[in-house]
C-alpha cells in the first residue's frame, strides 16, 4: 500500500487468518450484534436538511434546503398548486438520496465487517490502544461487582440499624414497665441506642462510598467508552472505504474508474481523518480516566477501610473523625433514613 493510502505511524493493518468454518456464521453472536451496530444508525429522513455521510454521520455537512435552487422554469408568479408540488417533489429527492448514501455506507461496512470475521481482509489495529480499551472494559465489570456489592451492604446493614432502633425502644419500654428488671433493660436499651447512632454513622460513611463508585462507572468510565464506540465505528469504516479504494486502485485505468477513483480517494480521506481524530480522542480520554479513577479510589478505599475499622473496634469517636476528614455530612437525628449523604 502507498504512504498516500494509509500512515503507519500508530497502526497497522494484520490480516485475519481464517477459522474455515463458514458454516459458523449464524453461531457468531459478536458478528450479529456488529452487524446490528452497523445497521443501528439509520438515514436522517429530517424534511429539512440534507445529511452527508450516512452511517455514524454526525451534524457536520447539513445542508439546509432553503438553499438549494430548484431547476425548473423561472415564472413570475408560480401558481400555489406548482409551488407545492416541487416542494414535495424536491423533498422526495433529498430523502433519496439520504437512504442512497446510507445504504451505500452500510454495504460497504457490512461488507468490511463480513470480510473481517471470516479472513477474507485486514483490519487496522493500534495495539496499544487496543489494549487499554479491554483493559478499561474489564475494570469496569470488576468495579460493576463491587459497587453491587457495596449497594447490598449498604441495605442490610440498613435494616439491621432499623432493628437495632426497634430494639431499642423495646427495652426502653421494658425498663419502664419493669421495675425487678429495669437496670437490665435499661442498660441494653442504651447499647442498642449506641450501636444505632454508629451504624448510622457507618452508613453515611458506606452510602458515600457507593455514590462515588457509581459516578466513577456510570458517568466518568461510561462516557470514555461511548467515545470507544464511535472510534470503532470510525475504524470499521476507515477500512471499508480503505479496501474499496485499493480495489480500485488494481483494476483498469480507463475515464470511468479514473473518475470513481478520485470520488473514492476522496471518501478514504474523510473517513481517515474521522477515524485519526476520534483515536486520538480516545487516546486522551483514557489516559484522564486512568488519573481520575485512581484518585478517587485512593481516597474512597482510605474511607471505606476506616470507617468499617472503626465501627467493628467500637471506636465511635475514630468512626466520626472519619467522616469529618471526608467532609460527610449526616442528615439530622429523626431523619427518615439513617445517614444517607447529603453533601460532599
Amino acid at each position: 500500500m502507498s504512504d498516500g493510502i494509509m500512515s503507519k505511524a500508530a497502526t497497522m493493518e494484520i490480516p485475519i487468518s481464517s477459522n474455515g468454518d463458514a458454516g459458523s456464521l449464524p453461531e457468531d453472536d459478536g458478528l450479529e450484534q456488529d452487524l446490528q451496530q452497523v445497521m443501528v444508525s439509520g438515514p436522517n429522513l429530517n424534511e429539512t436538511s440534507i445529511v452527508s455521510g450516512g452511517y455514524g454521520g454526525t451534524a457536520e455537512g447539513i445542508i439546509p434546503t432553503s438553499t438549494i435552487k430548484g431547476s425548473g422554469l423561472h415564472q413570475p408568479h408560480p401558481s400555489p398548486a406548482v409551488g407545492g408540488e416541487e416542494v414535495v417533489r424536491g423533498i422526495a429527492v433529498e430523502k433519496f438520496d439520504i437512504v442512497k448514501k446510507w445504504g451505500i455506507n452500510t454495504y460497504k461496512c457490512t461488507k468490511q465487517l463480513i470480510s473481517e470475521r471470516f479472513g477474507r481482509g485486514s483490519r487496522t489495529v493500534d495495539l496499544e490502544l487496543e489494549t487499554q480499551i479491554e483493559l478499561l472494559r474489564e475494570t469496569k465489570r470488576k468495579y460493576e461487582c463491587v459497587l453491587q456489592l457495596a449497594r447490598a451492604l449498604t441495605n442490610h446493614f440498613y435494616s439491621l440499624v432499623q432493628t437495632q432502633h426497634a430494639l431499642g425502644d423495646a427495652f426502653a419500654d421494658l425498663s419502664q414497665k419493669s421495675p425487678e428488671l429495669q437496670e437490665e433493660f435499661g442498660y441494653n436499651a442504651e447499647t442498642q441506642k449506641l450501636l444505632c447512632k454508629n451504624g448510622e454513622t457507618l452508613l453515611g460513611a458506606v452510602n458515600f462510598f457507593v455514590s462515588s463508585i457509581n459516578t466513577l462507572v456510570n458517568k466518568t468510565m461510561e462516557d470514555t467508552l461511548m467515545t470507544v464506540k464511535q472510534y470503532e465505528t470510525a475504524r470499521l469504516e476507515y477500512d471499508a472505504y480503505r479496501t474499496d479504494l485499493e480495489e480500485l486502485s488494481m483494476g483498469p485505468r480507463d475515464a470511468s474508474t479514473l473518475c470513481r477513483l478520485d470520488a473514492a480517494q476522496s471518501q478514504f480521506q474523510s473517513h481517515k481523518d474521522k477515524y485519526e481524530k476520534l483515536r486520538a480522542d480516545v487516546a486522551i480520554k483514557l489516559k484522564f480516566l486512568e488519573e481520575n479513577k485512581i484518585k478517587v479510589m485512593h481516597k474512597q478505599l482510605l474511607l471505606f477501610h476506616n470507617a468499617i475499622s472503626a465501627y467493628f473496634a467500637g471506636n465511635q469517636q475514630q468512626l466520626e473523625q472519619t467522616l469529618k476528614q471526608f467532609n460527610i455530612k449526616l442528615k439530622t437525628p429523626g431523619a427518615e433514613k439513617p445517614s444517607w449523604l447529603e453533601e460532599q
